[in-house]
């Protein structure tokens, strides 16, 4: 593709673009890996990479800053893989499709990837520099971050000796973060018992979508609506007219994400056809009068079925499926008292899926503070055990707490100053970042995170400002030449 040739920052958008031919989904980070050690080595750099398809890049700092102290710059190489139902896209082997329109850069039905595609076309671009005056750089690009951090957990921190870290998975222009939630991972299993559906019944999808949908930490404060969980609702009013009989239920991608869409299969007597149908109406208004300022556009689809399903959740496995739907907690659960707007845990149910002997039920807990995050850890727990399910917690990664005393931040907020004219804004965010496992492990480490401009990410709406990343890699190179 040369969808950005022409394109400002040039040095940036390039190596944008390059990346996004290759497939770099959480878990299938070795093309990506790969190509980054092909530009070190293309360019003579210190590189080293380990079996997580972690890549650390050095680079030594241009006349006048070779004793300057080393700036770390830090940035994920996976991206979350989200498309709408209908659109045929296949992560596993192809390439992004790029589209530029106005002032903004997104993809052709599925996630774009600048989270944190950009980060990883910043580092590049100032690793291949020749005109950027800048101290000593350690680029560290982490693999699996959306899935679990697993790159970030398993990294060689030894390699890396800088002790002021520039993290780049932020997504406005103009603040600072200084702090982050952490978070954990929780899956909720249940067994299905099956039974064979009676010869007279006929089947149909119902579909829920049109949602916004969005990242389950950076934009939850919305409140929008959640898929699976008003799958819950709707298949909870027809449970309990005796009208369907459930033979999959399916919604969401990611954890992480908050759901947009979410299918259920059932079976149900012909002549309750006309009565389903008027639920599903009934409900999508509900939906919308009940979601209208934030999610104005949400469908419920009834499909007829062409073929016949052989089998359908027991009465007791369906009744258990929609209660664990019903109670699962969702969404903001506490708000900060100490940072005005800042929520202070959360909880996402991202994804149900039905397979040949469980509905699996995947949820991102967050929390800036331990103690709320596991209560909500507890309340999947109960949930489980009284639906004779089985839970499970992975994946855990630490809060990154906020410090009075940040020199690196007060560099960039003079900088910032000095570019603008204007103060930027010192925040806090609810959703996770790698900086938790790095204050943990680079001790004594200073850190801030920035970004672009980005909106929508997680979703197939995702997009990047083009003026936006021109600004911040204009501040990027400020701030270096600002760290003498």
């Amino acid at each position: 593709m040369e969808v950005l040739k022409n394109i400002e920052p040039k040095e940036v958008f390039s190596f944008f673009e390059t990346i996004s031919n290759i497939p770099r989904g959480s878990g299938n980070e070795k093309g990506i890996r790969d190509y980054i050690m092909s530009v070190a080595m293309a360019n003579n750099l210190e590189a080293y990479q380990d079996q997580f398809f972690n890549v650390i890049v050095k680079k030594r700092g241009t006349k006048g800053y070779e004793k300057s102290k080393t700036v770390v710059f830090q940035g994920h190489v996976d991206m979350v893989c989200e498309k709408n139902f209908d659109v045929d896209f296949d992560f596993l082997i192809d390439p992004i499709k790029l589209l530029v329109k106005d002032d903004v850069i997104t993809a052709d039905g599925t996630t774009l990837g600048a989270d944190n595609g950009i980060a990883v076309a910043y580092m590049l671009a100032l690793l291949v520099s020749k005109d950027v005056a800048h101290p000593p750089i350690e680029a560290v690009f982490t693999a699996d971050e959306e899935a679990g951090m697993t790159g970030a957990k398993n990294l060689d921190y030894s390699l890396i000796s800088g002790r002021q870290l520039i993290n780049l998975d932020s997504e406005e222009e103009g603040h600072i973060l200084a702090s982050c939630a952490g978070g954990i991972k929780a899956d909720i299993t249940l067994p299905i018992t099956w039974l064979k559906p009676k010869d007279e019944f006929v089947n149909c999808k119902i579909v829920i979508k049109g949602l916004k949908g969005g990242h389950s930490g950076a934009d939850i404060h919305f409140q929008r609506a959640n898929a699976n969980k008003l799958m819950g609702r709707l298949l909870n009013i027809l449970l309990a007219e005796n009208l369907v009989w459930i033979n999959s239920i399916n919604g969401g991608h990611m954890d992480n994400a908050i759901p947009r869409e979410c299918q259920a299969i059932l079976c149900f007597k012909p002549e309750n056809i006309g009565i389903i149908k008027g639920l599903c109406e009934a409900f999508e208004n509900t939906c919308n009068k009940e979601y209208k300022s934030v999610d104005n556009e949400i469908e419920v689809q009834f499909d007829d079925e062409e073929s016949c399903v052989d089998r359908v959740f027991s009465d007791i496995t369906a009744t258990k499926v929609v209660s664990i739907l019903m109670l699962i907690p969702d969404g903001v659960r506490t708000v900060s008292m100490d940072i005005k707007g800042l929520v202070e845990s959360s909880n996402n149910l991202g994804v149900v899926e039905t397979d040949e002997e469980n509905v699996v039920f995947a949820c991102a807990i967050r929390s800036a503070l331990a103690s709320r995050k596991e209560i909500i850890n507890e309340e999947l727990k109960i949930v489980a055990n009284i639906c004779g399910a089985k839970y499970s917690g992975t994946k855990e990664y630490p809060a990154w707490e906020y410090r009075k005393k940040s020199p690196l931040r007060d560099v960039l907020f003079e900088t910032y100053k000095q570019m603008t004219g204007q103060e930027p804004k010192i925040e806090a965010m609810h959703a996770g970042l790698e900086c938790g496992l790095f204050d943990e492990n680079l001790k004594g480490c200073d850190m801030v995170s920035i970004g672009p401009d980005m909106f929508d990410v997680h979703t197939p709406d995702e997009r990047i400002s083009i003026s936006s990343v021109s600004w911040t890699w204009g501040y990027i190179k400020e701030i270096l030449k600002n760290l003498k």
